[in-house]
């Protein structure tokens, strides 16, 4: 990953929401959830586009989602397949992970 990277952004409309990197030319990376109820969301998006792609963009939206539901007492489902790869990767994440 990079800290080259312009930094996380959290939209959250509540029921949804999104967690995203905008470049200075307009380009966004971003990852998309719903909420489940008061403890869980769901993971469903994540699209990273050519301009940021090799640079960890999608790690860091996955990573800073694990770690604002770790702080918040909240579970993640990663019904995407590109979130999901990364829960499998990341063993340390299991205290999010609704199993």
């Amino acid at each position: 990953m990079t800290d080259a990277l312009p930094e996380i952004r959290l939209e959250d409309t509540g029921s949804k929401g999104r967690y995203f990197i905008r470049s200075a030319a307009g380009d966004e990376a971003e990852m998309t959830f719903s909420k489940a109820g008061e403890h869980l969301i769901i993971i469903d998006h994540t699209e990273v586009p050519e301009a940021f792609r090799g640079q960890g963009a999608g790690l860091r939206l996955v990573a800073r989602a694990v770690e604002d539901m770790r702080a918040a007492g909240k579970k993640i489902i990663p019904l995407c397949p590109f979130a999901n790869a990364q829960f499998r990767k990341h063993a340390e994440w299991a205290d999010v992970l609704k199993g």
